[in-house]
């Protein structure tokens, strides 16, 4: 699906801001507006524009705050934070460069204005981690403190938090579970501010915060559940093989391999030896890709490598292989048939996991053929949580 751009990677971004609108997160017309400005390809471009959309909605919201409009203030807060995400989103080529920390405290501070004029079922949370802690949000069905169903939800390899409520938790909540998110090491504010890189043991970042949603009255802990997003679905596998107090887990979309994104030809030449090889192969990718020119970069910063060999070399232990049989309880893996990064992937694990599964495809057919179904949410949802409601024998009568 390509729309307002031809760049496949332009137009993938695109639509997954624009599938935000469905839950209040953007809109088609400022979004359309600004993209219209854009230069194809060119990241400069792409920051300058959705830079001006999320300071001039910014300074609205502001402006409704300051009148007594609270609704108002709210939702725009809501779109200046998903367009402040988006303009820094192809920075990452320089991690000196300044605006990726100011773009994402933009971002960060607007959802936290939104967050507050929600009330207290929008609740900003820190989860002990190693010395210190990880920014989360805790969304409530409601405030009566009752123990609900709780859905922890984690992203990816280029994830933020404040995107999670779009992706997840917004559906979660209206239909009954509380949802629990948060940026790991390698995403979000880790990555930014503490300077936290991925690590393939997941469970070590997993584990902490279930035993955090343990500590609230208003979880039920004989019904947890764990999603990730994205690169997330390796992450998220991994950490529900090590991790056995999850009832259900959720692949969105399934990964095994996280090489397996790679191009063959650049991970041979590395194994074989030949740094120079690989490297010549991956710039000469670059220069016809621009989701190669994101990723690669993105890579070497959120992993913390020296550089391309480095970053392909960190990828090599993150691997389902002869792990994903140690996972004990159901799984979802989602897959999307028009999926330019983890194309076969879900297929993967799917065929390694030995508990009990189910494989959903996404198709053209229903629009839901992009990478985790951006653009296509509400169908992505119901799937997902109609699954999750059967699976924990959830038909009580909850919201939803």
């Amino acid at each position: 699906m390509k729309v307002a751009f031809k760049d496949e990677s332009f137009a993938f971004e695109f639509v997954r801001n624009l599938g935000f609108a469905y839950y209040g997160g953007s809109d088609i017309g400022e979004m359309m507006a600004a993209a219209a400005r854009i230069k194809e390809g060119d990241f400069e471009s792409w920051f300058t524009e959705w830079d001006k959309l999320a300071r001039r909605i910014l300074s609205r919201a502001d402006a409704s705050l300051d009148a007594g409009h609270l609704e108002s203030a709210r939702e725009g807060y809501l779109r200046a934070s998903t367009y402040f995400r988006t303009a820094e989103f192809y920075l990452h080529g320089d991690p000196a460069d300044p605006r990726i920390l100011s773009e994402s405290r933009a971002s960060q501070k607007a959802y936290a204005k939104a967050a507050k004029l929600t009330g207290p079922t929008w609740e900003p949370v820190e989860i002990p981690y190693e010395g210190t802690t990880l920014p989360g949000y805790f969304y409530k069905v409601d405030n009566s403190g009752q123990p609900r169903p709780t859905l922890i939800f984690h992203g990816g390899f280029d994830s933020s938090l404040e995107e999670l409520f779009y992706f997840g938790a917004a559906a979660a909540v209206r239909r009954g579970y509380n949802c629990l998110t948060f940026d790991g090491p390698g995403q979000g504010a880790p990555i930014r501010k503490q300077h936290l890189h991925f690590r393939y043991d997941w469970e070590a970042v997993v584990t902490p915060a279930v035993d955090y949603a343990l500590t609230r009255p208003d979880v039920d802990g004989d019904h947890l559940a764990l999603m990730g997003m994205s690169m997330g679905g390796y992450l998220a596998a991994r950490a529900a093989a090590f991790e056995h107090r999850f009832r259900a887990a959720i692949f969105f979309d399934g990964m095994y391999d996280f090489r397996g994104l790679l191009p063959k030809e650049a991970v041979a030449a590395l194994d074989a030896g030949d740094t120079v090889q690989c490297e010549n192969i991956i710039q000469e990718g670059i220069e016809n890709s621009t989701a190669l020119r994101w990723a690669v970069p993105q890579g070497v910063w959120s992993f913390g490598a020296s550089g391309i060999a480095d970053f392909i070399t960190k990828t090599k232990p993150y691997s389902m292989d002869g792990i994903a049989q140690q996972i004990q309880c159901p799984c979802l893996v989602m897959d999307a048939e028009g999926d330019q990064f983890s194309h076969g992937q879900p297929q993967k694990i799917y065929d390694a996991l030995q508990c009990p599964k189910q494989l959903v495809r996404f198709t053209s057919e229903d629009g839901a053929e992009n990478h985790c179904q951006s653009g296509a949410l509400a169908y992505k949802d119901e799937v997902v949580f109609n699954w999750l409601d059967e699976t924990l024998d959830l038909h009580d009568g909850r919201k939803g």
